[in-house]
């Protein structure tokens, strides 16, 4: 009797385990992000050089670019020891 029991228990929880909601966003959802957009990465101040920040221009997307190749450079090892 008992051995019945526990392999009934063990099926319902496995066919439990087994279910599946649908999960559906709804389009005016209280849940959804209500916060401001990101700004472009460029767009914004560089940290001050003893925070290791970068040496862009606020606003100019090309010296923002520079700035990320030359960073990239730095983290190659072979560049970065045969400097």
């Amino acid at each position: 009797m008992s051995r019945v029991l526990l392999v009934l228990i063990i099926a319902a929880v496995g066919l439990a385990a087994c279910g599946e909601r649908e999960q559906v966003m709804e389009p005016q959802s209280e849940k959804r992000y209500q916060g401001k957009a990101d700004t472009k990465p460029w767009d914004n101040e560089p940290l001050a050089q003893e925070f290791r920040g970068g040496t862009w221009t606020k606003g100019d997307q090309k010296s923002w670019d520079e700035q990320i190749k030359k960073r990239q450079l730095a983290q190659h090892e072979d560049k970065r020891i045969y400097q």
